[in-house]
């Protein structure tokens, strides 16, 4: 069905209704709310041009394959575009005072085309119909622009595995990635300590909420969070939990400090420090007794070894080899008679 001029001016509500004397193109020019819901509407011609004071356009449950030509709609801040066959964010550039979007359940698989959008506050793009085994993406330029304005942003069910490229979102107060295929924790820890204004948060349907403690680690990270996974967070739970944390810490720091003096102690000892070694001598042997001979014989052999070497020639003194070899002789010898 196409969008018509008949079809505009019955669709709006009751406080704006058409006056008697009234034309078509006044009446238009004056509408600030259109509800163009659920109509199997699938072509936007250009009749919505007319309607130049539009602020609120609900275009949601229809068939639209694309976002509708808005060129001279630039006053829209909330725009209704969730359960058509939009596969592409476009056609948006012209609504710089557009703070509210919404294109859930379209076959959106980049989110792109918001480079331009300087005012907007909310996105939600949850369950795109995206092919088997693909996860939405998020061009960088868009993202670089949210980071300005940002505030609620909801990417459920869309195959995600990580929301690093999310970082950049710092004034995000409102963020829900429930459905997707999220593990880890470390990644949500970094990402929570950028998102100081975090209050609301949904992660359900994700595997790292069957990780231990997964709530109260939750809480220890955002310190600013009131809502996980659509549970409010008391007051008195947080404390209670905080003051866990702080514990099972305290332990662990002085677990950490008691190792590092024990391995401090022991790098210090200096050569001096070490406890002396002893050293055995054997009481009953007071000197060096040549093995296989008595004492009496051995001291023998020693006195002649003495005396060959004083009466040796002078060119015989210096030679060491020959005395020793002398002295073989005169103990094997003895040892042998």
């Amino acid at each position: 069905m196409k969008l018509t001029l008949d079809t505009i001016a019955r669709c709006t509500s009751g406080y704006t209704k058409k006056k008697r004397d009234e034309s078509v193109e006044h009446y238009l020019k004056r509408l600030t709310h259109l509800y163009l819901e659920d109509r199997g509407i699938d072509e936007i011609g250009d009749d919505l041009a007319l309607c130049r004071n539009l602020t609120v356009l609900y275009l949601y449950d229809n068939k639209l394959p694309k976002v509708p030509n808005l060129t001279y709609n630039h006053n829209i801040t909330h725009l209704y575009l969730q359960n058509n066959q939009i596969c592409r964010v476009e056609n948006l550039t012209p609504l710089r005072k557009l703070t509210k979007l919404y294109l859930g359940g379209n076959c959106i698989t980049v989110v792109e085309g918001l480079d331009k959008l300087d005012a907007l506050q909310e996105l939600h793009i949850e369950h795109q119909d995206l092919p088997p085994g693909e996860k939405i993406l998020f061009d960088p330029r868009s993202l670089v622009n949210l980071s300005k304005t940002l505030q609620v942003l909801n990417v459920s069910g869309n195959n995600l595995d990580s929301i690093t490229d999310l970082l950049c979102l710092r004034d995000l107060t409102q963020f829900s990635a429930s459905d997707n295929h999220l593990t880890d924790m470390k990644e949500l820890s970094h990402l929570l300590s950028a998102w100081r204004y975090l209050w609301r948060l949904d992660l359900q349907g994700n595997p790292l909420c069957h990780k231990s403690k997964y709530r109260d680690r939750l809480i220890v990270m955002a310190t600013n969070l009131e809502v996980l996974d659509g549970k409010e967070i008391t007051e008195t739970s947080r404390q209670f939990i905080k003051n866990w944390q702080a514990s099972k810490d305290e332990r662990k720091r002085k677990n950490e400090l008691a190792l590092l003096h024990k391995n401090t102690d022991l790098g210090s000892l200096g050569e001096k420090d070490l406890p002396p070694v002893s050293i055995q001598r054997h009481a009953s042997i007071p000197g060096y007794i040549m093995p296989g001979l008595p004492r009496k014989q051995f001291e023998a052999v020693l006195a002649r070894s003495n005396t060959l070497t004083s009466s040796a020639p002078p060119g015989l003194r210096g030679d060491k080899k020959s005395v020793s070899t002398q002295i073989e002789e005169h103990i094997w010898y003895d040892s042998s008679t």
